[in-house]
C-alpha cells in the first residue's frame, strides 16, 4: 500500500483553500506522480463525516450532485430532502448537466431512478423539475401573473381540497421575476403569504418540495441558511444536510448564506458550526464557512 501520511491539517489547508478546478488539477498531478487515484487514497485514510466532506470537495459540482442524488435513492428508503434541496435549487443548465453526469457515472437515467423510488404528486413535481422546462427569462406578463395567482388561490384556499396540478403548473414552469409578481398578487387575493397557504393545504414531501421552490425563488441564500440552521438546531446534527450544503455552496453563495443566516437567527453560521461539530470535521467546515463574520 502507498505510504499516505499527510497530516490532516495539511489536507484541510490544501483542499479547503482551493477552487473546484484547482482540486481537479491536484487530482491529476497526484495520479501522474503517484500512479493512484487521490480520492481512493483519501477514502482509505479518512473516516466519518470528515471523509464525507473531503470526498465531496474532490468532485466537480455536477458529479457531487449526481453522487448525492444516487446516495439519496439507493438502498432502503429515500432521502427526499436531498432530492428537494438539489432539484429545487439548481438552474436549467445545472439540472441538464446533473442528468448527463448521473447517466455517465451511474449508467442509469436519473428520472427513471427518481420515478422508481417516489410516487404520486411528489414524483410529478420532481419529474417536472428534472425536465428543466422553467422559463429563465426576466419577462413578467402582468395579466398572466394575476391569472396564475387566481388559479393557485382557486386550486387551494378558495375551496375544499387542493388541486396540486395548478401549483405544479405555475411553480415549476414560470420564471423567477414572474413568480415573485404572482406571490405579490396571491397575497392581495388571499390575504396570506403563498408559503402559509402551502403549509395549510399540503403535507409531507409535497409540502416540502413546493415550499423549497417558493423559497428558492424568493431568496436562495435564505433557503440554504434555513436548511443549515435546521440541520444543527436542537439535539443532534443532520450531518448529511450540513455537509451537502457546505460543500455544494462553498464557491457559489456562501457569503450570502452567511449574511442571511446572521440576519435570520442573530448568530453567525461560523458560531453554529463551531458549537455543533468537533475535531477535524469542525475544522474543515469552518474553513469552508470562512471567517467569523
Amino acid at each position: 500500500m502507498i505510504t499516505f501520511v499527510y497530516e490532516l491539517a495539511t489536507i484541510i489547508e490544501i483542499l479547503a483553500h482551493r477552487t473546484i478546478a484547482q482540486r481537479q488539477k491536484i487530482k491529476e498531478a497526484f495520479k501522474q506522480s503517484v500512479g493512484k487515484e487521490l480520492l481512493d487514497c483519501l477514502k482509505s485514510e479518512l473516516t466519518g463525516n470528515f471523509e464525507m466532506v473531503v470526498v465531496g470537495l474532490m468532485m466537480p459540482a455536477p458529479v457531487y450532485d449526481a453522487y448525492e442524488l444516487k446516495n439519496a435513492i439507493k438502498g432502503a428508503g429515500t432521502e427526499e430532502a436531498c432530492l428537494i434541496d438539489i432539484l429545487a435549487s439548481r438552474s436549467k443548465a445545472e439540472i441538464k448537466e446533473i442528468i448527463a453526469t448521473y447517466k455517465k457515472e451511474h449508467g442509469k437515467s436519473l428520472e427513471d431512478d427518481v420515478c422508481g423510488d417516489t410516487s404520486g404528486m411528489f414524483q410529478r413535481v420532481l419529474v417536472s423539475l428534472l425536465t428543466a422546462g422553467r422559463d429563465e427569462s426576466t419577462k413578467v406578463d402582468e395579466a398572466q401573473a394575476v391569472q396564475d395567482a387566481k388559479d393557485i388561490y382557486e386550486a387551494g384556499e378558495a375551496h375544499w381540497g387542493t388541486d396540486e396540478v395548478k401549483f405544479l403548473t405555475v411553480l415549476c414552469v414560470r420564471n423567477r421575476n414572474h413568480l415573485l409578481r404572482v406571490f405579490q398578487e396571491y397575497q392581495k387575493i388571499s390575504g396570506r403569504d403563498i408559503e402559509d397557504s402551502i403549509k395549510r393545504e399540503m403535507s409531507g414531501c409535497l409540502e416540502d418540495a413546493f415550499l423549497a421552490i417558493v423559497k428558492c425563488m424568493k431568496n436562495k441564500p435564505a433557503f440554504f441558511a434555513e436548511r443549515l440552521y435546521k440541520s444543527m438546531k436542537g439535539l443532534g446534527t443532520t450531518d448529511n444536510v450540513l455537509i451537502r450544503i457546505m460543500v455544494a455552496r462553498a464557491e457559489i453563495d456562501m457569503l450570502d448564506i452567511k449574511a442571511e443566516f446572521l440576519k435570520m437567527y442573530g448568530k453567525t453560521l461560523h458560531s453554529f458550526i463551531k458549537g455543533d461539530t468537533s475535531g477535524d470535521y469542525r475544522k474543515i467546515l469552518l474553513e469552508l464557512c470562512g471567517g467569523e463574520k
